[in-house]
């Protein structure tokens, strides 16, 4: 049965008496989070052919990642760029990402710029923390500074870590601000404690440093640790002088409070 035979089957396409297409999306995206995505694509391929914004992003979202439908990145461009043209912050978001890897579009770092602009002025959060990305490697879009820690603050302030770790980089390099090792380790902390392992990685080495908190050993050593696991290219920088600044039992002590859950910073 193809997709498009799915998505026609009646017990898909039946709606609850006086349902609101935002109601039908959301229990769509319920079914969705179920893995019922034949029923999901249904209803927000009904909802999506009459214009309603939220499920052509959705089945684009399918599209590209392969939910429910084989993967196809073309497609999922066409139906990020019906609801981008509505003002879509994440379908802006989304075709802005398709455009900078040149997956099923061409790529066009200009164009995925101005989309992840347009995404970031309409609230959404991924859009703002990759915009501010692009404003301080300044290779697409000029650099600026300031306008990176305005939208990496905005970021931040709806949890993405990895704009929390941004902005500790400001406060501790001085980046149109004036240096704050304190402030800076106090975002890398935020960072650290939700997961980003760059975080996680620079608040080891000010640990290490005594920059901006007191210097522990053990501490360092144990954010460095979950920032090697979590990927962290920063981390094996400082790994290896902190191995020997440690003795065995900090080290023992170190790699048990790496294996704890984290505790969320406020």
């Amino acid at each position: 049965m193809t997709w498009l035979e799915r998505l026609l089957r009646p017990r898909a396409t039946q709606d609850r008496a006086g349902a609101t297409a935002q109601e039908d999306f959301e229990r769509a995206a319920a079914a969705a989070q179920n893995g019922d995505y034949e029923w999901a694509l249904a209803v927000w391929e009904r909802l999506a052919r009459g214009g309603f914004a939220r499920a052509q992003n959705a089945i684009g979202a399918c599209f590209s990642q392969g939910w429910g439908v084989e993967r196809d990145a073309a497609l999922a461009g066409r139906w990020f760029e019906l609801a981008a043209a509505q003002g879509d912050a994440v379908a802006q978001r989304n075709l802005a990402t398709l455009h900078f890897r040149g997956e099923g579009v061409t790529q066009d770092l200009p164009l995925a710029a101005s989309l992840y602009r347009q995404a970031a002025e309409g609230g959404d959060a991924q859009a703002q923390d990759m915009l501010a990305w692009m404003l301080l490697e300044g290779e697409v879009i000029p650099y600026d500074a300031d306008e990176a820690r305005r939208w990496s603050d905005l970021a931040a302030s709806q949890g993405v870590a990895s704009s929390m770790t941004r902005l500790g980089r400001f406060y501790h390099d001085a980046l149109g601000v004036a240096r704050d090792t304190a402030l800076a380790a106090h975002w890398w902390h935020q960072a650290a404690t939700r997961g980003d392992a760059d975080g996680q990685a620079l608040l080891g080495a000010a640990y290490h440093l005594g920059s901006g908190v007191e210097a522990d050993p053990e501490t360092a050593l144990m954010w460095l640790l979950r920032a090697q696991r979590g990927g962290s290219p920063l981390a094996m920088s400082f790994l290896e002088p902190m191995r020997g600044a440690v003795t065995e039992a900090q080290f023992a002590s170190a790699q048990r409070r790496a294996d704890e859950e984290l505790e969320k910073g406020p």
